[in-house]
């Protein structure tokens, strides 16, 4: 009876374990209930066991924290923290979930390299257009041959102006000219036919720039080609046309603009009369001793370039035609053909002075057509007009060394000037008069008759 109460009072025993234990003291033991026996026994070594186990990893993972189990919740070192990511379930490492690659807002972790996925076809947002190497560009439509006039005419009317060959290749290369390209340089030479010299001088300029560029030799050849067949309806407003296109095809042979057989393969298959005109004019300076180095100058000078002795011996050769053809056209054409509007004040000055050393009055009458003529059409404006008077009034002492009455033969063209029109009012007024002291005689003591 000892064993058994101390046997209670050390660990409780349910009521079967109770009977079993009676039934052991008694050493009435059955075999049934001797196994069944053994397997609670071996069922509480396994509690306990599990048990023990789960005391020890909760001690361990507290003292790793620095918490006392079974501390107050509230005080600082026995709260636990929530937003730890560790297991609170007592079990594991006590480590951050997924290597701390997971959670929410997280996006992997640290240090880790994310590779380009293949798109999948599957996907909703999938677009077949955006995959692949696809490239994007802008596309010009090709300019149609109607509409290529329209638009090539503004660009060579600019370039007239502004003499800039790389802005019209930057222009051309914005346009899509497609097969048409070559008809650009015959559309310049056509423009420029019909315009001044140094404008042919700036088309001879701009092929030779675009040659190797934008135009081959062979669509230089096609333009020109192009150009020997339309001479019979250039010829309609441009009368010279032949004889300009032959020196332009000479200069651009000259240039490398053209091959030298071009003029080779129109021997004996040329049938027009001014195609015939316009190669026999190519031929004829490109066999010139020496010609191929001046076909530069092919054209002239420009009027800004030329020196003033060229000029001004240019104008004294226009006044002495006018003075013996009396042709007021022709004086004024030859006078736009030399393009130096700043310096028409020497025109009207050579004109005056002509007038001072003339004999008798035609001269004067003659000048005085002419400068009206230029005076209406505005090829010479009040500047220039005035600037020529007053030359002639500064030098008028000089003058008179070699024209004695040079003062009275000037107020009298003067006066007439200011009659026609041909200067102002304010003009006429500043012309110098040399008034003559006369005297009533030798022995009057120098006194002035009033």
């Amino acid at each position: 009876m000892m064993l058994l109460v101390c046997s209670e009072a050390s660990r409780p025993y349910s009521d079967d374990e109770d009977a079993l234990n009676e039934v052991e003291v008694n050493g009435n033991w059955t075999p049934q209930e001797k196994a069944l026996h053994e397997a609670r026994l071996k069922a509480k070594a396994k509690r306990r066991l599990r048990k023990s186990s789960s005391r020890n990893s909760t001690s361990e993972s507290f003292s790793e924290s620095g918490d006392v189990p079974g501390g107050d919740p509230h005080s600082p070192k026995g709260k636990v923290n929530t937003n730890d990511r560790k297991s609170r379930a007592g079990k594991g490492r006590g480590l951050p979930k997924k290597g701390g690659a997971g959670g929410k807002g997280v996006w992997g972790a640290a240090g880790m390299v994310y590779e380009d996925e293949e798109p999948d076809a599957r996907d909703p947002n999938y677009d077949e257009s955006s995959q692949g190497d696809t490239v994007y560009a802008t596309v010009v439509p090709e300019v149609d041959e109607k509409e290529l006039e329209k638009m090539v005419n503004p660009i060579v009317q600019e370039y007239f102006e502004h003499g800039d060959t790389k802005e019209v290749e930057m222009l051309l290369k914005e346009l899509n000219l497609g097969p048409h390209k070559y008809e650009f340089s015959s559309l310049a030479v056509s423009l420029s036919l019909e315009g001044k010299a140094s404008h042919r001088e700036l088309t001879s300029r701009l092929l030779s720039d675009l040659s190797g560029k934008l135009m081959s030799q062979s669509d230089m050849a096609r333009a020109f080609d192009k150009m020997l067949k339309e001479l019979p309806d250039l010829i309609l407003d441009t009368p010279e046309a032949p004889q300009m296109l032959g020196q332009f095809i000479a200069r651009a042979i000259a240039d490398h603009v053209l091959p030298m057989s071009f003029l080779d393969c129109y021997k004996g298959k040329v049938d027009c009369e001014y195609a015939r005109v316009a190669l026999d004019r190519a031929a004829v300076l490109l066999t010139m001793k020496r010609e191929m180095v001046r076909l530069d100058n092919v054209w002239g000078v420009g009027g800004g370039l030329r020196p003033v002795k060229h000029l001004v011996k240019e104008m004294n050769l226009l006044l002495k035609e006018y003075l013996v053809s009396g042709d007021v056209s022709e004086a004024e054409r030859c006078l736009r053909d030399l393009e130096v509007p700043h310096f028409h004040h020497e025109l009207v000055y050579e004109a005056v002075v002509m007038v001072l050393e003339s004999k008798g009055d035609t001269a004067s009458h003659m000048m005085i057509k002419l400068l009206q003529s230029f005076w209406k059409t505005g090829l010479i404006t009040v500047d220039q007009m005035n600037r020529g008077f007053q030359r002639v009034y500064d030098e008028l002492p000089e003058i008179s060394l070699d024209v004695p009455h040079a003062h009275s033969i000037m107020e009298t063209f003067v006066d007439l000037c200011y009659q026609e029109s041909v200067i102002t009012k304010q003009l006429r007024d500043a012309c110098p008069s040399r008034g003559r002291k006369r005297f009533v005689s030798e022995g009057d003591g120098g006194m002035i008759k009033n």
